[in-house]
């Protein structure tokens, strides 16, 4: 189960469109979906989480507690909406993209996949790509 939560006055425009592809993320990586919590915050929230859990004095986009069993995908992902627009203007891209991306890379992590080295980092961008693709909203 996907779940959508709020620490801020954002809130995603089509929630099951995104539940629905999320599920869809992580069938396409061969893994059973549990429960998955996105918390969507401010820096600030996020930072005292990086501070007190992570010892990481530094802003960033998203945390990922990972807590998968086997091949089950458990976990609460924080979201700092402030830095995925931060990030959309660097990175010259919509929001809603670079939001996908951030949504992705959670799933990802929890997948197995890396992004400390480079070699991983290119990869984790690749398949970020591959899954933003897979988005699709009926008009």
């Amino acid at each position: 189960m996907i779940n959508f939560n709020y620490e801020t006055d954002f809130e995603l425009d089509n929630e099951p469109a995104y539940e629905q592809w999320l599920s869809a993320v992580i069938l396409s990586e061969n893994k059973k979906e549990g429960e998955i919590n996105y918390i969507f915050c401010y820096d600030e929230y996020l930072h005292k989480i990086n501070l007190e859990y992570l010892n990481h004095d530094t802003l960033t986009d998203i945390i990922s507690f990972d807590y998968s069993v086997g091949n089950e995908l458990n976990g609460d992902i924080f979201v700092s909406v402030e830095r995925v627009r931060d990030n959309a203007v660097d990175f010259k891209t919509v929001f809603e993209e670079e939001l996908r991306r951030v949504l992705a890379h959670g799933i990802l992590h929890y997948s197995g996949y890396k992004d400390k080295s480079d070699a991983d980092a290119a990869l984790m961008r690749s398949k970020e790509d591959e899954k933003i693709a897979m988005f699709h909203v009926e008009h």
